[in-house]
Protein backbone atom coordinates (compact mmCIF):
# COMPACT_ATOMS: atom_id res chain seq x y z
CA UNK A 1 0.00 0.00 0.00
CA UNK A 2 1.12 3.53 -0.91
CA UNK A 3 -0.08 7.05 0.62
CA UNK A 4 -2.63 8.46 -1.52
CA UNK A 5 -4.03 12.14 -1.67
CA UNK A 6 -7.89 12.61 -1.00
CA UNK A 7 -8.75 15.01 -3.95
CA UNK A 8 -11.72 16.46 -1.78
CA UNK A 9 -10.26 17.15 0.76
CA UNK A 10 -6.46 17.22 0.53
CA UNK A 11 -5.30 14.73 3.47
CA UNK A 12 -3.39 11.73 2.67
CA UNK A 13 -3.95 8.47 3.74
CA UNK A 14 -1.19 6.77 5.14
CA UNK A 15 -0.17 3.37 3.55
CA UNK A 16 -0.39 1.48 6.88
CA UNK A 17 -4.05 2.06 6.55
CA UNK A 18 -6.32 -0.67 4.90
CA UNK A 19 -9.44 0.89 3.94
CA UNK A 20 -12.77 -1.18 2.34
CA UNK A 21 -13.27 1.65 0.12
CA UNK A 22 -11.59 4.87 -1.03
CA UNK A 23 -11.14 6.57 2.27
CA UNK A 24 -14.34 7.71 3.91
CA UNK A 25 -13.26 10.38 6.19
CA UNK A 26 -15.08 11.55 9.34
CA UNK A 27 -12.95 14.28 11.10
CA UNK A 28 -10.36 16.86 9.68
CA UNK A 29 -7.49 14.94 11.13
CA UNK A 30 -6.27 13.29 13.21
CA UNK A 31 -8.83 11.95 16.40
CA UNK A 32 -7.92 10.60 20.15
CA UNK A 33 -11.32 8.91 20.80
CA UNK A 34 -12.26 9.92 24.57
CA UNK A 35 -11.62 6.95 27.11
CA UNK A 36 -14.23 5.08 29.44
CA UNK A 37 -13.02 7.77 31.93
CA UNK A 38 -14.22 10.80 29.96
CA UNK A 39 -17.21 9.04 28.50
CA UNK A 40 -18.53 7.89 32.31
CA UNK A 41 -18.32 11.87 33.59
CA UNK A 42 -20.03 12.71 30.13
CA UNK A 43 -22.54 10.67 30.90
CA UNK A 44 -22.47 11.26 34.42
CA UNK A 45 -23.23 14.93 33.84
CA UNK A 46 -26.12 14.50 31.23
CA UNK A 47 -27.91 12.09 33.68
CA UNK A 48 -30.63 12.78 36.22
CA UNK A 49 -29.48 12.74 39.43
CA UNK A 50 -30.84 9.20 40.36
CA UNK A 51 -29.86 7.80 37.38
CA UNK A 52 -26.65 4.57 38.20
CA UNK A 53 -23.50 6.19 37.53
CA UNK A 54 -20.80 3.86 35.85
CA UNK A 55 -17.46 3.37 37.31
CA UNK A 56 -14.55 1.37 36.62
CA UNK A 57 -14.59 -1.77 35.92
CA UNK A 58 -18.27 -2.27 38.07
CA UNK A 59 -19.60 -4.09 41.36
CA UNK A 60 -18.56 -7.67 39.90
CA UNK A 61 -18.23 -11.36 41.52
CA UNK A 62 -14.75 -11.19 40.09
CA UNK A 63 -12.90 -8.06 40.15
CA UNK A 64 -11.74 -6.85 37.01
CA UNK A 65 -9.78 -4.00 35.18
CA UNK A 66 -12.12 -1.54 33.16
CA UNK A 67 -12.35 -1.60 29.60
CA UNK A 68 -10.48 1.03 27.83
CA UNK A 69 -13.35 2.57 25.74
CA UNK A 70 -16.87 0.84 27.16
CA UNK A 71 -18.60 1.75 30.97
CA UNK A 72 -18.95 -1.21 32.75
CA UNK A 73 -22.60 -1.39 31.73
CA UNK A 74 -21.89 -1.47 28.20
CA UNK A 75 -19.38 -4.18 28.29
CA UNK A 76 -22.35 -6.55 30.46
CA UNK A 77 -24.88 -5.47 27.10
CA UNK A 78 -22.03 -6.70 24.81
CA UNK A 79 -21.11 -9.82 27.00
CA UNK A 80 -24.94 -10.85 26.85
CA UNK A 81 -25.68 -10.25 22.91
CA UNK A 82 -22.55 -12.09 22.33
CA UNK A 83 -23.48 -14.97 25.35
CA UNK A 84 -25.33 -18.50 24.33
CA UNK A 85 -28.27 -18.17 26.41
CA UNK A 86 -28.93 -14.66 24.64
CA UNK A 87 -29.21 -16.74 21.28
CA UNK A 88 -30.94 -19.34 22.08
CA UNK A 89 -33.93 -17.64 23.12
CA UNK A 90 -34.64 -17.54 19.42
CA UNK A 91 -35.49 -21.09 20.07
CA UNK A 92 -38.04 -20.79 23.10
CA UNK A 93 -41.53 -19.81 22.44
CA UNK A 94 -42.84 -16.50 24.13
CA UNK A 95 -46.66 -18.00 24.20
CA UNK A 96 -46.90 -20.51 20.71
CA UNK A 97 -44.74 -23.71 21.02
CA UNK A 98 -43.56 -24.71 17.26
CA UNK A 99 -46.62 -22.54 15.92
CA UNK A 100 -47.14 -22.62 11.77
CA UNK A 101 -46.60 -18.76 11.85
CA UNK A 102 -43.34 -17.77 11.34
CA UNK A 103 -44.64 -14.12 12.30
CA UNK A 104 -45.36 -14.79 15.68
CA UNK A 105 -42.52 -13.73 18.87
CA UNK A 106 -40.43 -16.25 20.62
CA UNK A 107 -38.39 -14.66 23.76
CA UNK A 108 -35.55 -13.56 21.76
CA UNK A 109 -37.81 -11.17 19.82
CA UNK A 110 -39.62 -10.75 23.26
CA UNK A 111 -36.16 -9.25 24.86
CA UNK A 112 -35.40 -6.78 21.76
CA UNK A 113 -39.01 -5.59 22.20
CA UNK A 114 -39.02 -5.49 25.63
CA UNK A 115 -34.86 -3.01 25.62
CA UNK A 116 -37.21 -0.90 22.63
CA UNK A 117 -39.84 -0.01 25.49
CA UNK A 118 -37.13 -0.01 28.46
CA UNK A 119 -34.92 2.58 26.17
CA UNK A 120 -37.14 4.39 24.88
CA UNK A 121 -38.44 5.27 28.34
CA UNK A 122 -34.97 5.26 30.05
CA UNK A 123 -33.20 7.54 27.84
CA UNK A 124 -35.66 10.72 28.48
CA UNK A 125 -35.68 10.00 31.90
CA UNK A 126 -31.90 10.72 32.15
CA UNK A 127 -31.42 7.28 33.41
CA UNK A 128 -28.52 4.82 32.09
CA UNK A 129 -29.30 3.31 28.64
CA UNK A 130 -26.95 0.84 28.54
CA UNK A 131 -27.56 -1.08 32.24
CA UNK A 132 -31.09 -0.56 31.29
CA UNK A 133 -30.59 -2.37 27.63
CA UNK A 134 -28.37 -4.97 28.87
CA UNK A 135 -30.91 -5.79 31.66
CA UNK A 136 -33.64 -5.93 29.20
CA UNK A 137 -31.96 -7.96 26.74
CA UNK A 138 -30.96 -10.47 29.79
CA UNK A 139 -33.86 -10.41 31.49
CA UNK A 140 -35.82 -14.01 30.34
CA UNK A 141 -32.31 -15.55 30.03
CA UNK A 142 -33.44 -18.12 32.55
CA UNK A 143 -36.63 -19.54 30.67
CA UNK A 144 -36.39 -22.60 30.07
CA UNK A 145 -38.45 -24.37 26.91
CA UNK A 146 -42.07 -23.84 26.70
CA UNK A 147 -41.47 -20.90 28.57
CA UNK A 148 -43.53 -20.51 31.52
CA UNK A 149 -44.50 -24.11 32.15
CA UNK A 150 -40.81 -25.16 32.20
CA UNK A 151 -40.75 -23.26 35.70
CA UNK A 152 -43.60 -25.29 36.86
CA UNK A 153 -42.04 -28.47 35.83
CA UNK A 154 -38.50 -27.62 37.05
CA UNK A 155 -39.59 -26.49 40.25
CA UNK A 156 -39.77 -30.24 42.26
CA UNK A 157 -35.92 -30.41 41.10
CA UNK A 158 -34.81 -27.18 42.57
CA UNK A 159 -35.10 -26.09 46.36
CA UNK A 160 -37.14 -23.83 46.69
CA UNK A 161 -38.68 -23.81 43.55
CA UNK A 162 -37.71 -22.47 39.95
CA UNK A 163 -37.60 -19.01 39.39
CA UNK A 164 -36.83 -17.64 36.01
CA UNK A 165 -35.86 -14.30 37.24
CA UNK A 166 -33.82 -15.73 39.87
CA UNK A 167 -32.49 -18.74 37.87
CA UNK A 168 -31.30 -16.57 34.87
CA UNK A 169 -29.69 -14.30 37.34
CA UNK A 170 -28.20 -16.52 39.82
CA UNK A 171 -27.27 -19.13 37.41
CA UNK A 172 -27.71 -18.92 33.86
CA UNK A 173 -25.76 -15.44 33.50
CA UNK A 174 -23.17 -16.15 36.40
CA UNK A 175 -20.02 -16.87 33.79
CA UNK A 176 -20.74 -13.83 32.53
CA UNK A 177 -19.61 -11.86 35.54
CA UNK A 178 -21.96 -8.97 35.02
CA UNK A 179 -22.16 -5.81 37.13
CA UNK A 180 -24.01 -6.08 40.22
CA UNK A 181 -26.83 -3.58 39.40
CA UNK A 182 -26.84 -5.51 36.10
CA UNK A 183 -27.83 -9.14 37.94
CA UNK A 184 -30.07 -7.21 40.26
CA UNK A 185 -32.29 -5.78 37.52
CA UNK A 186 -32.81 -8.75 36.00
CA UNK A 187 -32.83 -11.08 39.02
CA UNK A 188 -35.99 -8.77 40.07
CA UNK A 189 -37.41 -7.43 37.18
CA UNK A 190 -40.53 -10.14 37.78
CA UNK A 191 -43.22 -8.51 39.74
CA UNK A 192 -43.81 -10.90 42.55
CA UNK A 193 -40.36 -10.57 43.15
CA UNK A 194 -38.38 -7.86 45.41
CA UNK A 195 -38.29 -4.16 43.94
CA UNK A 196 -35.32 -3.45 42.00
CA UNK A 197 -32.35 -1.68 43.51
CA UNK A 198 -32.19 0.45 40.55
CA UNK A 199 -34.82 3.59 38.71
CA UNK A 200 -33.35 1.52 35.51
CA UNK A 201 -34.52 -2.13 36.83
CA UNK A 202 -37.69 -0.77 37.50
CA UNK A 203 -37.85 0.68 34.21
CA UNK A 204 -37.54 -3.32 32.96
CA UNK A 205 -40.20 -4.39 35.21
CA UNK A 206 -42.60 -2.10 33.51
CA UNK A 207 -41.36 -2.65 30.03
CA UNK A 208 -41.39 -6.04 30.14
CA UNK A 209 -45.26 -5.97 31.20
CA UNK A 210 -46.00 -3.10 28.48
CA UNK A 211 -44.21 -5.08 25.94
CA UNK A 212 -45.55 -8.76 26.53
CA UNK A 213 -49.19 -7.45 27.11
CA UNK A 214 -48.94 -5.51 23.81
CA UNK A 215 -47.35 -7.91 21.57
CA UNK A 216 -48.87 -11.05 22.74
CA UNK A 217 -52.31 -9.54 22.11
CA UNK A 218 -51.00 -9.02 18.41
CA UNK A 219 -49.77 -12.37 18.12
CA UNK A 220 -53.23 -13.95 19.08
CA UNK A 221 -54.72 -11.65 17.25
CA UNK A 222 -52.58 -13.11 13.76
CA UNK A 223 -53.06 -16.63 15.23
CA UNK A 224 -57.01 -16.15 14.84
CA UNK A 225 -57.55 -16.63 18.46
CA UNK A 226 -59.17 -13.43 19.30
CA UNK A 227 -59.43 -10.60 16.90
CA UNK A 228 -58.98 -6.47 17.80
CA UNK A 229 -62.71 -5.55 18.07
CA UNK A 230 -62.55 -8.01 21.07
CA UNK A 231 -60.45 -5.85 23.70
CA UNK A 232 -62.47 -4.10 26.19
CA UNK A 233 -63.47 -0.87 25.78
CA UNK A 234 -61.63 0.64 29.22
CA UNK A 235 -58.66 -0.58 27.43
CA UNK A 236 -59.09 0.27 23.65
CA UNK A 237 -60.28 4.26 25.12
CA UNK A 238 -57.20 4.84 26.87
CA UNK A 239 -54.43 3.10 24.46
CA UNK A 240 -56.02 1.87 21.23
CA UNK A 241 -56.53 -1.71 19.84
CA UNK A 242 -53.13 -1.65 17.45
CA UNK A 243 -49.84 -2.25 18.89
CA UNK A 244 -48.10 1.08 18.05
CA UNK A 245 -50.60 3.00 19.69
CA UNK A 246 -50.64 1.44 22.60
CA UNK A 247 -47.03 1.91 22.70
CA UNK A 248 -47.05 5.29 22.31
CA UNK A 249 -49.65 5.31 25.05
CA UNK A 250 -48.07 3.66 27.22
CA UNK A 251 -44.28 4.70 26.80
CA UNK A 252 -45.33 8.50 26.47
CA UNK A 253 -47.28 8.18 29.64
CA UNK A 254 -44.56 6.52 31.95
CA UNK A 255 -41.89 8.97 30.64
CA UNK A 256 -44.68 11.97 31.64
CA UNK A 257 -45.46 10.04 34.86
CA UNK A 258 -41.85 9.22 36.18
CA UNK A 259 -40.84 12.84 35.06
CA UNK A 260 -43.69 14.36 37.08
CA UNK A 261 -43.21 12.07 40.67
CA UNK A 262 -39.63 11.59 40.24
CA UNK A 263 -40.68 8.28 40.89
CA UNK A 264 -40.72 4.88 38.34
CA UNK A 265 -44.52 4.71 37.47
CA UNK A 266 -47.37 5.20 35.79
CA UNK A 267 -50.53 7.73 35.83
CA UNK A 268 -53.15 5.90 36.94
CA UNK A 269 -55.03 6.04 33.94
CA UNK A 270 -53.19 3.82 31.73
CA UNK A 271 -51.97 1.56 34.71
CA UNK A 272 -56.01 0.85 34.96
CA UNK A 273 -56.26 0.10 31.05
CA UNK A 274 -52.57 -2.06 31.14
CA UNK A 275 -54.24 -4.14 34.23
CA UNK A 276 -57.26 -4.61 32.42
CA UNK A 277 -55.83 -5.42 29.00
CA UNK A 278 -53.16 -7.89 30.95
CA UNK A 279 -56.31 -9.90 32.41
CA UNK A 280 -57.56 -9.78 29.19
CA UNK A 281 -55.06 -12.04 27.51
CA UNK A 282 -54.89 -14.06 30.82
CA UNK A 283 -58.52 -14.98 30.07
CA UNK A 284 -58.31 -15.24 26.04
CA UNK A 285 -55.01 -16.06 25.38
CA UNK A 286 -53.04 -17.57 27.93
CA UNK A 287 -55.46 -19.85 30.46
CA UNK A 288 -57.91 -20.55 27.48
CA UNK A 289 -58.36 -24.54 27.86
CA UNK A 290 -56.36 -25.10 24.67
CA UNK A 291 -53.47 -23.43 26.54
CA UNK A 292 -54.00 -24.75 29.93
CA UNK A 293 -53.95 -28.47 27.74
CA UNK A 294 -50.81 -27.60 26.05
CA UNK A 295 -49.11 -26.67 29.43
CA UNK A 296 -50.08 -29.54 31.05
CA UNK A 297 -48.45 -31.76 28.31
CA UNK A 298 -45.09 -29.85 28.42
CA UNK A 299 -44.75 -30.21 32.15
CA UNK A 300 -45.12 -33.87 31.69
CA UNK A 301 -42.77 -34.27 29.02
CA UNK A 302 -40.09 -31.97 30.98
CA UNK A 303 -40.31 -33.67 34.18
CA UNK A 304 -40.18 -36.90 32.63
CA UNK A 305 -36.91 -35.54 30.52
CA UNK A 306 -35.53 -33.86 33.36
CA UNK A 307 -35.78 -37.24 35.74
CA UNK A 308 -34.47 -39.49 32.71
CA UNK A 309 -31.43 -37.29 32.53
CA UNK A 310 -30.83 -37.38 36.63
CA UNK A 311 -30.58 -40.73 36.63
CA UNK A 312 -28.66 -40.99 33.36
CA UNK A 313 -26.35 -38.31 34.31
CA UNK A 314 -23.88 -39.24 31.78
CA UNK A 315 -26.35 -38.23 28.51
CA UNK A 316 -26.49 -34.69 29.88
CA UNK A 317 -24.42 -32.25 27.72
CA UNK A 318 -21.24 -34.01 27.31
CA UNK A 319 -22.07 -36.14 30.39
CA UNK A 320 -22.09 -34.78 34.36
CA UNK A 321 -19.72 -36.79 36.20
CA UNK A 322 -22.07 -37.25 39.15
CA UNK A 323 -23.56 -39.85 40.96
CA UNK A 324 -27.24 -40.71 39.04
CA UNK A 325 -29.72 -39.64 41.42
CA UNK A 326 -27.53 -37.22 43.46
CA UNK A 327 -28.21 -33.68 44.29
CA UNK A 328 -25.23 -32.47 42.00
CA UNK A 329 -26.64 -34.28 39.17
CA UNK A 330 -30.52 -33.01 39.25
CA UNK A 331 -28.19 -29.51 39.61
CA UNK A 332 -26.73 -30.47 36.22
CA UNK A 333 -30.16 -31.57 34.75
CA UNK A 334 -31.75 -29.10 35.48
CA UNK A 335 -29.14 -26.74 33.96
CA UNK A 336 -28.92 -28.92 30.86
CA UNK A 337 -33.44 -28.73 30.44
CA UNK A 338 -32.84 -25.25 31.15
CA UNK A 339 -31.35 -24.28 28.34
CA UNK A 340 -32.80 -26.04 26.10
CA UNK A 341 -34.61 -24.68 23.36
CA UNK A 342 -38.35 -26.08 22.55
CA UNK A 343 -37.20 -28.21 19.37
CA UNK A 344 -34.03 -29.55 21.21
CA UNK A 345 -37.01 -30.53 24.21
CA UNK A 346 -39.36 -31.92 22.02
CA UNK A 347 -36.55 -33.70 20.17
CA UNK A 348 -34.93 -35.43 23.17
CA UNK A 349 -38.41 -36.71 24.01
CA UNK A 350 -39.15 -38.82 20.98
CA UNK A 351 -35.49 -39.82 20.71
CA UNK A 352 -35.27 -41.25 24.57
CA UNK A 353 -38.58 -41.43 26.32
CA UNK A 354 -40.80 -42.88 23.39
CA UNK A 355 -43.30 -39.66 22.67
CA UNK A 356 -45.46 -40.00 19.89
CA UNK A 357 -44.58 -37.31 17.23
CA UNK A 358 -48.12 -36.63 16.69
CA UNK A 359 -48.34 -36.61 20.74
CA UNK A 360 -45.90 -33.65 21.33
CA UNK A 361 -47.23 -30.15 22.33
CA UNK A 362 -47.29 -27.91 19.18
CA UNK A 363 -48.17 -24.95 17.53
CA UNK A 364 -51.74 -22.44 18.52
Amino acid sequence: MVSSNDSASGAVTPNWLAVAHSAVRFAPGSVRPPERGHREDTQHDAMSPGGTRAEGAGRRSVDEQPDRFRTCFERDLDRIKHSKPFRRLAGKCQVFIAPDNDHLRNRLTHAIEVAQVAVSIARPLGLNVALTEAAALGHDCGHGPAGHASEDALSPFVPGGYHHAVYGADTVLAPLNLCHETVDAIRNHSWNRPTPETPEGEVVAWADRIAYVCHDFEDAVSAGIVGPADLPPEVTEVVGNDRRSQLHRFITAMVDSSADCGAIGLAQTEADALASFRAFNYDRIYLRPEARAQAASVIQLLQQLTEWLVTNPTRIGDGSPHDPGSAEATADAVHYVSGMTDRFALGLAVAHLGWPVDKLPRGV
